[in-house]
């Protein structure tokens, strides 16, 4: 008798293959040594820099609304939305439910103390951005790359720097646009329903809403990435703020509902910071983990339209990029953590066995790796149309995201092609795979895309922070460049002028011939 030893692998075991190694992968990137050194990292610059993020608050806010841009760099407002269309996105929305879903409310806390922390780290990456920035054809252009490639120099600068532009490519290019746009594609289909199910060979059955989302996003999103940093950041301008600020309006208006409740909820969420139902590495580690995703300090993302803003001083861009790390999660992160704690609409899930629950308010089958807990607990006050507008906030929120994603993958794309010795045509192959990313996760799981998401998240977050680490034990630059700025401001200068040669740095090629032609001028 013949016995067949083939396995027969179905779709079913494939799926579970990949998860697995997904998890796998996610559990090495994301060990407890990234997790402390993001929150050991902000510390260090935030003594370094005496809490700059305290100490410039003001200045943060008179900076924004500098009008000053030109043909090549746009103005800082419009650097912050861009940064921000990268901040704010499902990671605001879907992002903190699952951290209260799985670390407890306690983990909102490590949120807010990611934040406060990692503003001055986002002053740091941001200042590093624009002090080496390059300008490249009509815009101008900047991030971990350049500044890694320039500051370093040599072999090794070289080497970091394409290291640091194949991962941002990656992240930015393959795994991350993914997770948005099945927040885009969850919009919609939470606005209209589910639809029709329609059975495709790829992905089994999907929404009929689904596809129709995901040719709607490739649509708008080619029309927009085809314009440059200056169609999207004017596009980024306008709706991020718009949808910001109605969200977090929003809020308020629960908050205000349950105004009995609010003091409980804050003790509940200060307390069970440090006694943590879920116990305490569970809600550092999600507290951190959607932190740092949702904020993006230190993981070298923000720097990219950091360096693409018009300023006089690099440490202006800086202090804009440190007050987004606040937009983000101090108020658009909180606003959501509020919604879901003061309404109640939360499971939080049990570490001992899948299915348990240390505290279940909702049915067991409620996602918890989505928008759900949002959506309820704007359900519960407004009914059907907290639905709709749940839906609208994750539509704008997430597409903003992908623009942003784009433009980081497009950079460093850009910065390749100095090595490779490649046309424009680069810049389209770019393109077309952030497209076929968003189409792919338009129609895909939400668990199985948020898991590569957070992947690409902590690659990053550890090549850029153990780089910037380095460049502070070196140089220091970016303290410098906040002395200088601080002592031209002390002593009322109008017209803030960098002088990077004078002040010992090197490679800062753009800004000392920015200077020249100043002087020329003069």
């Amino acid at each position: 008798m013949k016995v067949n030893f083939d396995i027969v692998i179905t779709p079913h075991r494939k799926e579970l293959f990949m998860q697995d190694l997904i998890n796998t992968i996610n559990g090495w990137v994301w060990s407890p040594a990234l997790i402390y050194l993001c929150l050991g990292t902000g510390l260090f610059f935030s003594i370094l820099t005496r809490f700059m993020q305290v100490r410039h608050f003001g200045e943060m806010l008179r900076l924004l609304f500098a009008p000053k841009s030109s043909p090549e760099g746009i103005s800082s407002f419009q650097a912050l939305a861009v940064a921000l269309s990268g901040r704010v996105g499902m990671g605001n929305i879907a992002g903190v439910a699952a951290a209260i879903g799985f670390g407890g409310p306690g983990a909102v806390f490590w949120m807010w103390v990611t934040a406060f922390l990692g503003s001055s780290t986002a002053y740091v990456e941001s200042t590093l951005a624009q002090i080496y920035k390059e300008k490249d054809g009509n815009e101008y252009r900047g991030g971990p790359a350049y500044y890694f490639d320039k500051f370093f120099g040599g072999g090794f600068g070289k080497f970091y720097g394409i290291l640091l532009a194949v991962s941002l490519i990656v992240s930015c290019g393959l795994f991350l646009p993914g997770v948005q746009a099945n927040g885009v594609a969850n919009g919609i289909t939470m606005i209209f329903g589910e639809g029709q199910m329609v059975q495709t060979s790829a992905f089994g059955e999907i929404g009929m809403n689904k596809l129709i989302a995901a040719l709607f996003i490739l649509v708008i999103l080619g029309m927009i990435i085809f314009g440059g940093i200056q169609r999207i950041a004017n596009f980024s301008q306008v709706v991020v703020p718009f949808m910001a600020l109605g969200y977090i309006i929003m809020s308020l208006v629960i908050i205000f509902i349950h105004i009995d409740q609010l003091p409980a909820m804050v003790s509940l969420i200060v307390g069970d910071a440090f006694s943590a139902q879920a116990g305490f590495g569970a809600a550092i580690g999600w507290g951190v983990k959607r932190g740092v995703y949702s904020n993006e300090a230190g993981q070298g993302t923000g720097p990219h339209a950091a360096a693409a803003a018009e300023v006089e001083h690099p440490a202006q861009q800086g202090f804009v990029q440190a007050f987004s790390v606040y937009v983000d999660t101090l108020f658009v992160c909180s606003a959501t953590a509020f919604m879901i704690l003061i309404t109640g609409q939360y499971n939080i899930q049990g570490t001992l066995e899948a299915g348990s629950f240390i505290v279940q308010n909702l049915p067991a089958e409620t996602n918890i790796n989505g928008p759900a807990f949002t959506q309820l607990a704007v359900a519960s006050v407004f009914g059907g149309f907290g639905k709709v507008f749940v839906g609208l906030a994750i539509f704008f929120f997430a597409f903003t995201t992908i623009l942003a994603y784009y433009y980081i993958a497009e950079t460093n794309v850009a910065y390749l092609r100095r090595y490779l010795k490649t046309g424009t045509g680069s810049l389209f192959f770019i393109k077309l795979i952030v497209m076929s990313a968003v189409a792919y996760g338009a129609v895909g799981a939400s668990g199985y895309i948020w898991d590569i998401g957070d992947i690409g998240v902590g690659l990053t977050a550890w090549l850029n922070i153990l780089g910037i680490l380095a460049v502070f034990f070196i140089a220091k630059p970016t303290l410098l460049a906040l002395k200088d700025y601080e002592t031209q401001k002390k002593a009322g200068v109008k017209d803030f002028v960098f002088d990077p040669v004078k002040l010992g740095i090197k490679g800062a090629t753009f800004w000392e011939e920015r200077l020249k032609e100043k002087q020329i001028k003069k």
